[in-house]
């Protein structure tokens, strides 16, 4: 082992040395810095003893000679390993590494002293041992930091996670001898704590990088070997803003692109996970280059500006060359503001213009400029084409309301396309023909209309450019409605007085709605609505005024058609003259006459009653002094009421009637069965004494009363057989 060596004067190059070595100011391309170990690791002896000091690198053990300093010194070259029992400052240097952090050494002739473990860093945890010289003759051990006591032990004491600062500590040692208690009081001691890591250093690619380019940021530092387990954390700042995703196990962050607006300060922070200690590099400077922009063209889509009106315009700048953000503006010669602007990072920009009009027509033009002055482009003219607009379809009739075999005009018309056009019609979407205009504007065709042409018409022009359709336009050609047809129901030559009659009246053709009208002698009885075509019916309740002559009309608005007349005849009797039945034998005769007949009659209907074929309610009643009406059963006559001048009255045949009659006796009601009457027609048969006045006869019968009292049942077979008959002459009535 060689002596130390001591130069005047070289100090303060060593110190130098030191501090341009120093954590966070390595050069690049330096190696890390060598550590000591001391064995036994403790950085104060007794003196007298020997400390073994051993340099170790971070690479491999072919390391080469290692330099020795002592107290900032060059002291010797050897190998890796020296003996000292001599106080100072001792570091070592390797071939492949810095210069190590000093360690001091100290061998003191004190009785008691205080020694602390070695190496330690930054948060490890230090174990304190108070040392006299006799252990056995002590007693007590105190520890002491910055003149506070911290523990008391006669082993050792530990400190936890110990920082680099400035605090001194020492010991105390008491026992009990010959001459009675003592104390003994350590040197103060200074805990060496070595940084866990250096300072980190941020490491730029390219300190001035093009605008578009990336750069690659690093934080150098490292950890020793000793701690090499520790996990390190590292994190990126540009002005104090964090860059990226924030803290990250890499120590390199790289930035795809940078812009001019990216230039400033930036910085690297590094963070042991446990302990947690953080440190921050120093600041690093980044400028970022523009390039101008240069060779701006534009170009049209579609090519050559040539596109039809209606279409969009897209108008496309770009640059050959040029960094950073570019603002392109689009213009057309003539017009003051700009079309539209557009700022981004990229070398071409598009601006669409919608729906290009004849207006629109120019010569356009577009501009970049990213900081350093605009640069403009060539001008291209563009010319929309005018197709042809959307055709108006308008059908003329001659009438409001088309008709079959009516003339209609299709007239077709574009307001706005570039002429020649092609009109071409359709009914349904078939089509019915063609026309073209050659110099613009609308084109027509005619059209005879059948039941078929109702629908949906529309046209369509195309002048090259695009077919252009109509809107739909309906049509509804209507039928007028034929000569109608009126039936009557029931469907015979003779109507009886009180009859429910049905008049129907149909057209077989004819759009609808249909109104049909009915009438008798051509006055309006009423009228009924078929909506959905078809006939309607009329219901008509006979009396005597009804007969004659009816007719029914049709009407769909289209004109109104009348049926052919329909000719009604209805029976009713006379009422106008009452024969008196006289008193004598002629009348006694006629009597006995009558009698006959009304007792046959009388079983007869009996009969029916009890089959059930005659009803007895039901009908008006009356007394007989009320006005009586005739039957409306018998066929029709030229007057019924009065017999031909001359000739005898005859006896007409039985015509059964239903009219109750009270005699007034409550419990009894008398139904008229039948009369008599003498008829014209048969004078043969006529009695030899004429009648004193031409009253018809009148027979009753006596039918009892049913008593409310009396059962249901018993009620209606007392009534089923109870008939007499009683005869019963009105009195005379005036004609």
């Amino acid at each position: 082992m060689g002596f130390p060596c001591h130069w005047p004067g070289q100090v303060p190059m060593l110190l130098w040395l030191l501090l341009t070595l120093a954590p966070g100011r390595e050069q690049s391309g330096t190696f890390p810095k060598a550590f000591l170990l001391l064995k036994p690791p403790w950085s104060t002896a007794f003196k007298g003893e020997k400390v073994t000091l051993t340099c170790e690198a971070d690479h491999s053990p072919a390391q080469g000679y290692t330099s020795w300093y002592h107290n900032w010194a060059f002291w010797v070259t050897g190998s890796k390993t020296i003996q000292t029992q001599k106080s100072g400052h001792y570091a070592c240097k390797t071939q492949r590494s810095s210069i190590s952090d000093p360690v001091h050494v100290e061998f003191l002739s004190e009785w008691l002293i205080l020694q602390a473990s070695h190496p330690v860093f930054e948060g490890d945890d230090v174990d304190l041992r108070c040392r006299g010289k006799n252990e056995e003759d002590i007693n007590e051990k105190i520890y002491y930091r910055n003149q506070k006591e911290i523990g008391r032990h006669l082993s050792k004491f530990t400190l936890r996670s110990v920082s680099r600062d400035k605090s001194e500590y020492h010991c105390t040692a008491s026992g009990e001898s010959f001459w009675g208690p003592w104390e003994e009081t350590s040197k103060p001691l200074n805990i060496q704590v070595q940084e866990l890591f250096p300072h980190p250093v941020l490491r730029v690619s390219t300190p001035q990088p093009i605008e578009g380019s990336p750069v690659n940021l690093k934080c150098e530092t490292w950890l020793p070997p000793l701690r090499s387990y520790i996990e390190l954390q590292f994190c990126f700042f540009r002005e104090d803003k964090v860059l990226g995703s924030g803290w990250s196990s890499s120590p390199e962050l790289q930035i795809p692109t940078m812009w001019s607006e990216d230039s400033g300060s930036y910085s690297c922070q590094a963070n042991a996970v446990t302990p947690n200690i953080s440190k921050k590099s120093l600041r690093s400077w980044i400028r970022v280059k523009r390039i101008p922009v240069s060779d701006v063209n534009l170009e049209i889509q579609p090519p050559g500006g040539q596109l039809i009106e209606g279409e969009d315009l897209a108008l496309i700048c770009s640059v050959a060359k040029g960094t950073g953000t570019v603002t392109f503006s689009w213009h057309r010669e003539g017009t003051e503001r700009s079309l539209g602007r557009k700022t981004q990072r990229a070398l071409s920009a598009e601006l669409r213009i919608a729906a290009v009009r004849q207006q629109d027509a120019g010569r356009y033009y577009c501009a970049a400029d990213n900081m350093h002055g605009p640069i403009l482009s060539r001008r291209i003219r563009v010319n929309p084409r005018i197709p042809a607009s959307r055709p108006v379809l308008t059908l003329r009739t001659p009438r409001t309301r088309a008709m079959v075999g009516d003339m209609v005009e299709l007239c077709c018309e574009a307001q706005r396309g570039s002429p020649p056009i092609l009109y071409r019609f359709y009914h349904e979407d078939v089509t019915l023909g063609s026309s073209s205009a050659p110099s613009g504007g609308g084109a027509s065709f005619n059209l005879s209309l059948t039941t078929e042409h109702s629908g949906n018409y529309s046209c369509e022009a195309d002048n090259g450019l695009g077919a252009q359709r109509s809107e739909a336009v309906p049509l509804s050609v209507s039928v007028p409605v034929s000569r109608p047809v009126l039936t009557l129901n029931p469907a015979r030559a003779q109507a009886v007085v009180g009859d429910l009659l049905e008049l129907r009246c149909e057209a077989q053709s004819g759009s609808p709605p249909i109104l049909y009208w009915f009438y008798h002698e051509d006055v309006t009885l009423g009228n009924s609505s078929a909506p959905s075509g078809g006939g309607a019916s009329f219901n008509l309740s006979l009396t005597t005024e009804h007969s004659g002559n009816y007719s029914c009309g049709a009407d769909n608005g289209l004109g109104v058609q009348r049926s052919y007349t329909v000719t009604l005849n209805f029976t009713e009797f006379s009422t106008n003259k009452v024969t008196h039945i006289t008193v004598g034998v002629i009348g006694c005769l006629l009597s006995l006459l009558v009698l006959a007949a009304s007792a046959s009659l009388v079983s007869h209907f009996r009969t029916q009653r009890k089959s059930g074929g005659l009803a007895t309610t039901g009908t008006p009643s009356y007394s007989p002094k009320e006005h009586w009406k005739p039957s409306w059963s018998g066929p029709p006559r030229t007057d019924p009421r009065r017999p031909t001048p001359g000739e005898p009255p005859a006896l007409m045949e039985l015509q059964p009637v239903y009219s109750n009659v009270s005699p007034g006796d409550d419990n009894l009601v008398y139904s008229q069965i039948c009369s008599s009457q003498h008829s014209k027609e048969n004078p043969a048969h006529a009695p030899r004494t004429r009648w004193k006045d031409e009253e018809p006869a009148i027979i009753y019968s006596e039918v009892k009363k049913v008593h409310p009292d009396d059962p249901e049942g018993q009620a209606h077979e007392d009534a089923a057989g109870n008939y007499e008959n009683v005869s019963w002459a009105p009195p005379a009535l005036d004609c």
